[in-house]
């Protein structure tokens, strides 16, 4: 209700229409300007405008061959099992051959005769375009054997590794001395005291001197009287062991002369069997490199036991006593030594009692001479 005298005049235009009345619809609606919605239209509001008309697309007929559908396996090329295989093993893509067998039948020839397409130009500092990136170096026998070996080793042997550092301070010394007084009719080298050190520890030791044996349907442990250290050395053909027979009894001399002799021959290829085959013990020295430190080496059986040399490196070690009471400091030159045991011959503690020995008369070298 309004109060008379107020503001009446603002109601002046007011109509039935805009109270909600009908309104006569114009002959021509005036055209305006549509705006764009952020949202699609939906034709189920009744408030949303008419979507314009699109015209519709001309239908398409498909083009078909006329052959049945395949699966991916039946559009592979037919082959047969051995050149299925034979194409697995070369690495042949099936898709790029074309088969000259019956019906178009892949062969194994064709698989033998493909070539790849030549790659695609590398980077600046790249191989050569088309060059093959690695070279095939068919195996000789004796790397067959060696291989042949070092499996049935490994598959046979049961391996364990002790390992000890080991001061040859005394032993360079003594090497010293000995190659300064020889007046050029020998020069001994360090191999040449950790090979009869090697030998005073079997004789210490026999369990490391020993084999594993099945003769005959019996199996036994052969424990060796004489000690023939097999050292290893580095031929082109491949790592042979020449034997230095009986080492117990020869001196240092014999001992630096064989494993001299024997190396050189050994590296001409011109050792008779019997110099190399056999041996009770073996030792595999990389001391001249001074990059190895230490290493771990596979059994040469039928031997129970081999040590791994590794290089001479100077240790700082606790020294004297001096004047005020404190420690000083010395340098002392060590290795570190690795023996290999098959535990089927050598107990745990056995091999231990065995390293023990051996570091024993390094480190006390002047036995040796005895």
């Amino acid at each position: 209700m309004v109060e008379e005298g107020e503001d009446v005049s603002a109601f002046e235009s007011f109509s039935t229409e805009d109270a909600g009345g009908d309104k006569p619809v114009p002959s021509s609606a005036p055209k305006e300007e549509t705006s764009e919605s952020s949202e699609p239209s939906s034709s189920s509001s009744s408030t949303a405008p008419p979507a314009p008309k699109e015209s519709a697309p001309e239908p398409q007929e498909s083009v078909s061959t006329g052959g049945k559908l395949e699966t991916s396996l039946e559009r592979q090329p037919s082959l047969s099992p051995a050149a299925k295989k034979l194409a697995l093993e070369k690495g042949v893509p099936l898709s790029a051959i074309k088969g000259t067998g019956p019906g178009g039948k892949v062969t194994k020839a064709d698989i033998e005769k493909y070539k790849p397409a030549a790659a695609a130009a590398p980077a600046a500092g790249g191989a050569t375009s088309g060059a093959p990136t690695y070279e095939d170096i068919p195996a000789s026998s004796m790397r067959k054997t060696i291989a042949t070996r070092l499996v049935q080793s490994m598959n046979e042997n049961p391996h364990y590794f002790v390992a000890s550092t080991i001061s040859v301070s005394k032993l360079l010394k003594l090497r010293e001395a000995l190659n300064a007084s020889s007046e050029g009719k020998y020069k001994l080298s360090v191999n040449d005291f950790l090979v009869k050190a090697c030998a005073i520890a079997c004789h210490k030791v026999p369990a490391a001197n020993s084999s594993w044996r099945e003769e005959g349907g019996q199996v036994v442990i052969r424990q060796h009287i004489v000690v023939d250290v097999s050292v290893a050395v580095a031929t082109p053909v491949g790592l042979m062991t020449p034997i230095v027979k009986n080492v117990g009894s020869l001196g240092l001399q014999s001992i630096s002369a064989q494993i001299k002799d024997l190396g050189k021959r050994a590296r001409d290829g011109k050792l008779k069997p019997e110099e190399y085959q056999g041996g009770t013990f073996t030792i595999s020295n990389m001391g001249m490199n001074p990059a190895v430190e230490r290493f771990t080496a596979v059994i040469n059986p039928p031997q129970a036991a081999i040590v791994a040399i590794g290089t001479t490196k100077k240790v700082a070690v606790p020294g004297k006593e001096v004047e005020d009471g404190s420690i000083g400091v010395e340098w002392d030159d060590q290795i570190v030594i690795t023996g290999s045991f098959d535990h089927k011959v050598v107990d745990g503690a056995v091999g231990g009692e065995f390293m023990k020995e051996l570091k024993r008369v390094i480190e006390n070298p002047l036995e040796l001479m005895l």
